[in-house]
C-alpha cells in the first residue's frame, strides 16, 4: 500500500475524530444523558460507543476472536448489538472525562497499528469502516441537538443551495447500474453490493427537492405541518436547534417523514421517485441538503451477503426506506450517488426531505 493512501486513512480518521468532537463539544451536565427517548441515544454512551466500535474492529478483532478491551466492561456497555436501547441510560457509564480519554488511547493505538501495518487490508478495511461510523453519529449527534432543542453545534458558514421549483427534468427509458462495482476506489458497504442492471422506464423529476414554501401551500390547505413548524402571530416560523425562526421560503422542507413526503405527493398529484430513478437522475438534479426519501423499501440486492459488522444492514431489510443524497450535516467523506442511507417511514427528526416525480399519464 502507498505512502500516500496510508496518510489519506490516518488523517480522514484524525478528521472524523475532529469533527465529531466539535458536534459534541457543548453537551455537558444534565445533556449528557438528556430525556429517554426512542429517536435518540443518550450522548454521553453515543460518544463511548464510538471509541468502542473503533476499538472492537482495528484492535480486538481477528476472524471472530476478541482480545479484551482497554475498557473493563466496555462489552457490557457500549456493545449496540447486545445492550438494549432504552438500558443505555441507566449503565455505569464511565464520566465524560474518563470516555474521552478512552477515545483517545483508541485512536492512538489505532493510528500506531496503522502506521506498523500498512499492508493489512483487514485493517485498512476496518479503519474506514470506523471513519465513516464516527462521521454517520458525528450526524446523528447533529440531529439529537436538533431533536432536544440545543444549539446548533455546527461551526462557520453553511453552503446550502437555492431551491424552489423548476422544469422537470425529462429522462427516457435507459438501463442503468445500482449499486457500487466492484473496483471502486471508495469503502462500499454490504448493502451496495454489488452493481446490477435496472431497466429505468421514462420519468421526469423536480430538479430539487421540495420547498418550504411549496409545503406551505398544502399545510394551509390542510395538510400536516412538519414536526418543528410554528404559528406565530399567523405567520409560519421553524424551530432549528434552540432558535425560533421565519421559514425560508427557499430551503428545502426539513425534518419530514415517509409517510409525510407521501401524503404531500398525493396532494400535489405527484409521486416520490425510486431509488433507482434517483440515481438515474442524479448527475443532472441539485443535492446535498437533506436526505431525500424515495419510494423504495430497503431491501437486499441480489445476492447480498453480510461483511464483519454484520448489524450493519440485514437487521433493517423490509422494514425500513431508502433515503438518497446527503443532508447539510453529512460528512463529505461518505457522500455518493449510490450510498444507501434508510430509517423507518415514521421517522423526521433526521435532516430529511424529498423531491417529486411527474406522474405518466
Amino acid at each position: 500500500m502507498n505512502k500516500r493512501a496510508i496518510d489519506t486513512l490516518s488523517s480522514d480518521l484524525v478528521a472524523a475524530r475532529d469533527h465529531f468532537s466539535r458536534i459534541v463539544g457543548g453537551l455537558d451536565g444534565e445533556r449528557l444523558l438528556g430525556p429517554k427517548l426512542a429517536i435518540v441515544n443518550p450522548p454521553l454512551w453515543e460518544i463511548g460507543h464510538v471509541g468502542w466500535f473503533q476499538e472492537h474492529w482495528c484492535l480486538r478483532w481477528d476472524e471472530g476472536k476478541l482480545a479484551p478491551s482497554i475498557l473493563a466492561g466496555a462489552d457490557k456497555l457500549y456493545d449496540s448489538s447486545n445492550v438494549a436501547h432504552d438500558t443505555r441510560w441507566d449503565l455505569p457509564l464511565p464520566n465524560l472525562s474518563a470516555t474521552c480519554n478512552y477515545l483517545a488511547n483508541v485512536l492512538e493505538r489505532t493510528l500506531d497499528r496503522l502506521a506498523k501495518e500498512p499492508d493489512n487490508p483487514r485493517l485498512r478495511y476496518f479503519v474506514r469502516l470506523c471513519t465513516l461510523h464516527e462521521d454517520m453519529h458525528a450526524e446523528a449527534l447533529h440531529y439529537t441537538h436538533q431533536t432536544l432543542g440545543y444549539p446548533d453545534p455546527e461551526f462557520g458558514a453553511r453552503t446550502t443551495f437555492n431551491s424552489g421549483p423548476g422544469p422537470d427534468l425529462s429522462f427516457p427509458r435507459a438501463t442503468i447500474r445500482l449499486g457500487a462495482e466492484r473496483r471502486e476506489e471508495r469503502f462500499v458497504f454490504d448493502n451496495e453490493k454489488w452493481a446490477h442492471d435496472v431497466d429505468v422506464a421514462p420519468f421526469e423529476i423536480a430538479p430539487r427537492p421540495v420547498t418550504n414554501a411549496q409545503f406551505m401551500e398544502y399545510v394551509d390547505l390542510g395538510g400536516k405541518a412538519p414536526r418543528y413548524w410554528l404559528d406565530v402571530d399567523g405567520a409560519w416560523h421553524e424551530r432549528r436547534f434552540d432558535r425560533v425562526q421565519p421559514l425560508e421560503p427557499s430551503a428545502p422542507v426539513r425534518h419530514v417523514s415517509w409517510d409525510e413526503a407521501n401524503a404531500y405527493c398525493k396532494w400535489a398529484g405527484r409521486r416520490l421517485p425510486s431509488e433507482a430513478e434517483w440515481v438515474r437522475a442524479a448527475g443532472k438534479m441539485e443535492w446535498g441538503d437533506v436526505w431525500e426519501w424515495t419510494s423504495s423499501a430497503f431491501a437486499p440486492f441480489a445476492g447480498f451477503s453480510a461483511d464483519p459488522y454484520a448489524d450493519y444492514s440485514q437487521p433493517w431489510f423490509h422494514t425500513h426506506k431508502v433515503l438518497k443524497g446527503a443532508s447539510f450535516a453529512t460528512p463529505r467523506r461518505y457522500v455518493h450517488p449510490q450510498f444507501r442511507n434508510f430509517f423507518v417511514a415514521e421517522r423526521g427528526d433526521v435532516f430529511s426531505g424529498f423531491r417529486t416525480c411527474k406522474i405518466q399519464a
